[in-house]
């Protein structure tokens, strides 16, 4: 039986592909990891998988600001074999049909290239800023999720927790007429796919709850088809029970006789797998 294929790219600065293309494999899929230049030689063709990711990291050092360095090279640099930009590549194989997703240094990649929130390809609509805190957060979180939401990846989740680990993460639009209008048409169209919330399951208000400062408290953002997704917050650190800090309480937690299969995170790679399967294979 075909599996549905998974390209994680990598390069530059991206650290958590292995995480990543386990994640996906442990969830049914094929992963396989390609540096971005092999890409833009033409060594591989990103039209040959079904699941395009890109995870976290420091991209190019997060000079300029995280993610706005490798924005530009998906926006200019072309790829030998179809002289095509690597963003138009992304356009084409979103326009496929086919998931495209990112974990924190791939939400600031695909926010700074204009693919997220998606109301304006190549037009970059809201952006990811620097902490409230004004230091790098490395803890874990809660998220609860949007059920009206479109997206494919948070399907049948409600809420979970995760790790988050970033030093820009507030995801903030512009306070002009343009930058409201933005954020009327997210919020209407369910795009917030998933938010920080407090320990009793509502939405942050304020930190430490909210890690990072983002309106809303936006933790994770799809495109108006659901199928573009990504989210600051790590899932691909979470996939086994052992990982959670407080993996030897997790019983009592969750109220089971027994520790949980699996970490929360992994229901968001399944979740994709899944979609896979039933709509392009």
């Amino acid at each position: 039986m075909v599996k549905p294929s998974v390209l994680v790219v990598t390069g530059f600065g991206e650290n958590c592909s292995c995480e990543a293309a386990t994640a996906f494999e442990l969830a049914g899929a094929e992963s396989k990891i390609v540096h971005v230049t092999d890409i833009l030689a033409g060594k591989v063709s990103m039209q040959d998988f079904h699941i395009l990711n890109w995870g976290g990291g420091f991209l190019d050092g997060d000079d300029l600001g995280s993610g706005k360095a490798g924005a530009n090279r998906l926006k200019y640099a072309r790829i030998a074999t179809t002289g095509m930009t690597l963003l138009e590549e992304i356009i084409k194989f979103h326009n496929s049909g086919k998931l495209i997703g990112g974990q924190c240094n791939g939400f600031q990649l695909w926010v700074k290239a204009g693919i997220l929130p998606g109301l304006s390809w190549n037009v970059q609509q809201v952006t990811l800023s620097r902490n409230d805190s004004g230091k790098f957060e490395n803890r874990w979180v809660k998220l609860i999720a949007n059920k009206k939401s479109p997206c494919v990846w948070t399907k049948g989740i409600s809420e979970m927790m995760l790790p988050v680990r970033h030093g820009e993460g507030k995801l903030i639009v512009s306070d002009d007429d343009e930058g409201k209008e933005v954020l009327k048409e997210i919020k209407k169209m369910d795009m917030i796919a998933l938010q920080y919330a407090t320990d009793k399951g509502t939405v942050a208000t304020s930190y430490p709850d909210n890690p990072n400062g983002s309106v809303e408290s936006i933790a994770g953002l799809c495109d108006p088809s659901g199928r573009i997704f990504a989210l600051m917050p790590h899932p691909e650190a979470y996939v086994h029970p052992y990982t959670h800090p407080y993996w030897t309480r997790l019983k009592a937690a969750c109220n089971k006789e027994k520790l949980p299969k699996e970490g929360d995170g992994l229901a968001i790679f399944r979740n994709a797998v899944k979609y896979v399967k039933e709509e392009l294979l």
